[in-house]
């Protein structure tokens, strides 16, 4: 074997940072682009945001060295003269409260009257200064958000009622333990032995005993409202709730007893509403069977579900959609929310001192690397700035290939697949689909994802394509006009949309329906 050298030329393709980081941004959604924007200001002394700031005119620090005149001087001395008060802003006041008030047309103008003295709250720190308290008493401030988040849970509405209890300590502390371990719904998923075994380990005399304060605590805690909590499963949780109905008049007990002996039988022929079945087994009649089963229909199967705090995330759009004129001549404005957009720019003086700095020996590193950093900061304001042009490039693709949608609405869509839109534009179609994912748009019919406006086709009679979003769109329709003792299976959805002229197979029928989270003819039937 011997040895040797060799010269290979070959060619391969290598994403520079720059480019990972277009990449990159481009896939983000508005709330991780704006996390990304302040890690990037706390890392990088090169980047600022250009905070559009309203003329303070002859306020704040710009004005601290101007010269006074000799008419201010002279009120400023006749003020301090007559106070023993030190601060003028106080004179200022006490002198305007014994001034007569003017009549609303008498009252200076919102231009202003010309003077530049200062009020307590124009000085170069009051625009940071706190809002005005409301009228409310007490040092705790809560803001709206805070208001509106500051909703009771499910532990802590339990525990105010346990504290109406006279226990045992062994047995509030159990009764304690058990209101804690339900999950969101109100339910307790965990067996009565486990959750002993987890506290005393391997000692089954000590299990025996919590056991015992557990099944006291769960007797209470399924006395607490909501009826139904600390069921550990649906049939319980029902029960629970049906023999709370029963020693209230106002329901018929015949039906409330029927009601529980469904409950008794598997879950299964209740949700297939097998009244055929039920009727033997809970020896009633087909009237008792369909009155219960409306009675169940009532009850609550998540107790804990309006307790649950739940966060709602609320979409800020990335594209604004607004329609200019009307009729056939209609046209649409597609622009970018301003909202949404970072300002940015490189630190002027930052920048122009590294410019005029010449690193010598040991400060060529360091220097080195400010320059780099200096790039980056170029780097990430271009690419932000290419992301939002490309979104408005394709947004701008998508209104003008779906018109008749932003005319018409949902029932008037098109067929559209990425590459339609990526040949248009030059771009590949991976980049359509980061442009197109958690990126929305605010339109006259309401905000959509952008990948709303995709679809693929299904075949019609006169041979062209139906976009299978107004395919879900009449669907929709002819459930919501269906008759509710006879909706409508999917066979004859199939056969409506064939009426149509669309070409729609049973199976994606039950495919779109389940995707608009549209029950089966069977549960949709009212009894």
């Amino acid at each position: 074997m011997k040895q040797g050298l060799s010269l290979r030329t070959s060619q391969h393709l290598a994403l520079t940072p720059q480019l990972q980081q277009s990449i990159r941004l481009l896939q983000l959604s508005t709330l991780e682009l704006s996390t990304e924007v302040g890690q990037m200001l706390d890392e990088n002394p090169f980047l600022e945001r250009a905070e559009e700031e309203a003329e303070r005119e002859s306020f704040g620090l710009a004005q601290a060295d101007a010269t006074v005149s000799r008419n201010d001087r002279e009120q400023e001395s006749a003020a301090y003269n007559g106070s023993d008060d030190s601060y003028s802003s106080r004179v200022s006041t006490e002198a305007a409260a014994d001034e007569p008030v003017t009549s609303f047309e008498e009252a200076p103008s919102w231009d202003g009257d010309g003077s530049v003295s200062l009020s307590p709250d124009d000085s170069e720190w009051g625009g940071e200064a706190k809002a005005r308290g409301n009228n409310l008493s007490g040092d705790d401030e809560m803001d709206a958000t805070e208001l509106a988040r500051s909703q009771e849970s499910l532990q802590s509405f339990l525990q105010r009622q346990a504290l109406s209890l006279r226990l045992s300590p062994e047995d509030r502390a159990a009764l304690h333990f058990l209101i804690e371990s339900l999950n969101d719904d109100g339910y307790l998923e965990d067996d009565l032995t486990d959750l002993a075994r987890g506290l005393a380990g391997d000692d089954a005399e000590q299990v025996e005993e919590l056991v015992h304060h557990f099944t006291v605590g769960l007797g209470l805690l399924q006395s607490l409202e909501p009826a139904g909590v600390g069921a550990r499963g649906l049939a319980e949780c029902l029960r629970l709730q049906l023999q709370a109905l029963a020693a209230n008049p106002a329901f018929d007990d015949d039906t409330v007893q029927v009601a529980l002996r469904i409950c008794a039988q598997p879950m299964d022929l209740l949700a297939r509403r097998d009244i055929k079945h039920l009727m033997p087994l809970c020896d009633a009649t087909d009237a008792q069977v369909r009155a219960a089963i409306a009675l169940i229909g009532r009850l609550e199967p998540k107790p804990g579900r309006r307790f649950i705090d739940v966060e709602r995330n609320i979409v800020v759009p990335d594209v604004l959609v607004t329609a200019l004129g009307q009729g056939p001549t209609v046209k649409f404005l597609v622009r970018l929310n301003p909202e949404v957009m970072p300002r940015l720019r490189v630190h002027d003086i930052y920048a122009n001192a590294l410019k005029g700095h010449k690193a010598v020996g040991s400060e060529a590193a360091s220097f080195a690397a400010l320059q780099q950093r200096l790039q980056e900061a170029r780097w990430f304001i271009k690419n932000i700035q290419q992301r939002f042009d490309t979104i408005l490039r394709v947004s701008n693709a998508i209104v003008e290939r779906q018109k008749s949608f932003f005319i018409h609405g949902e029932l008037a869509m098109r067929p559209l697949v990425l590459r339609e839109i990526a040949d248009e534009l030059g771009l590949h179609e991976s980049t359509i689909s980061r442009v197109t994912t958690a990126k929305y748009m605010a339109t006259p019919f309401g905000t959509f994802e952008l990948k709303y406006f995709f679809g693929s086709g299904l075949g019609t009679d006169s041979g062209g394509n139906a976009s299978s979003t107004a395919v879900r769109a009449l669907i929709k329709q002819f459930v919501a006009a269906e008759s509710p003792k006879k909706p409508l299976s999917d066979n004859q959805l199939s056969d409506m949309l064939k009426e149509q002229g669309i070409e729609c197979a049973r199976r994606t029928v039950a495919k779109y329906r389940e995707g608009l989270r549209i029950a089966p003819a069977s549960l949709r039937k009212e009894l």
